[in-house]
């Protein structure tokens, strides 16, 4: 049967027909399955899956899961101890907070530059290496969309197993993300890619790697804790005599307390959690001999 008119609507190159299902339940409706954020008068953040005839107990008291289901987000319940709760879709920075994790995940504020500096774009080819528990896949995802490639590695099948989750629970509908189990420190068999992240304590060793796998002006981003780390890297990049632009950042995050007419700086900030270096592909070149000793004394 035809859609009528009114069921169809253009969404970027796309041709989308909207079904009736659709229009009745908005994307911002409570489902079955969905994941929701309940916060409570202090802030204090859960995340649930929501489930019909299901209910949630904590300190706070009980409340049932068929109370959020079929409402819109930002509703308000009660418990069964009379405190008043906020119910929202987690955003990816809360989801990343507060996901079932194996390993320690890279934080929102780290992600977001590796997204801005690493110039993750729509449609680009993406490989991660250090899936861990997904969080920095998830943002991958959301980034390149659905006519981009992720191929994302880890070592262990437990971690790829817990990402997979993760990313299921975020972002239900993958097709561009392919899991793998597999060494990039001894080779990597795809080519033509745009971008290469990595969460590895060892990444000098992929550079070789990263000199054949990248297209030219593709990027390499990786996220190290320390500066022994960043040094061994960089150095590794520069005697590539194939990358430029090579800039490692930091990041640190302080959010304010605004009550009434008290404004000031909270007292915990997230400090140094790791550092992002960057690094593009250039034309191969052969460096200009070093000066000696007597030679930079003459120039002075």
């Amino acid at each position: 049967m035809k859609p009528d008119h009114d069921d169809e609507y253009q969404r970027g190159d796309e041709h989308v027909l909207e079904t009736a299902d659709e229009v009745a339940t908005p994307r911002y409706m409570f489902h079955h399955g969905d994941q929701a954020l309940i916060i409570d008068r202090r802030g204090r953040r859960y995340l649930i899956t929501l489930k019909d005839a299901k209910s949630d107990q904590n300190h706070l008291g009980t409340f049932n899961h068929d109370d959020i289901i079929g409402k819109p987000e930002g509703g308000r319940i009660w418990t069964s101890k009379g405190h008043l709760l906020i119910v929202v879709k987690p955003g990816m920075a809360d989801f990343i907070r507060e996901m079932p994790r194996i390993a320690t995940v890279v934080y929102p504020k780290d992600i977001g530059a590796i997204i801005t500096y690493g110039d993750i774009f729509p449609g680009a080819r993406v490989l991660e290496a250090g899936t861990g528990s997904g969080a920095v896949t998830i943002a991958l995802a959301r980034a390149v969309g659905e006519r981009g490639e992720i191929f994302t590695y880890d070592l262990r099948e437990d971690m790829t197993k817990r990402a997979q989750q993760n990313l299921s629970a975020m972002v239900p509908e993958h097709p561009q993300v392919t899991f793998k189990n597999g060494d990039v420190y001894e080779g990597i068999p795809e080519t033509d890619l745009d971008r290469i992240v990595l969460d590895l304590p060892e990444p000098w060793h992929v550079v070789p790697h990263a000199v054949e796998a990248l297209v030219p002006g593709g990027i390499m981003v990786s996220f190290l804790p320390t500066v022994l780390q960043i040094h061994e890297l960089v150095k590794a990049l520069e005697d590539a005599n194939t990358f430029g632009l090579i800039e490692t950042t930091e990041i640190f995050m302080r959010t304010w307390s605004v009550k009434g007419r008290s404004v000031r700086p909270d007292h915990r900030m997230i400090g140094h959690t790791g550092f992002i270096t960057t690094a593009r592909k250039t034309e191969h070149y052969t460096p200009a001999p070093k000066a000696t000793d007597a030679e930079e004394s003459d120039g002075n």
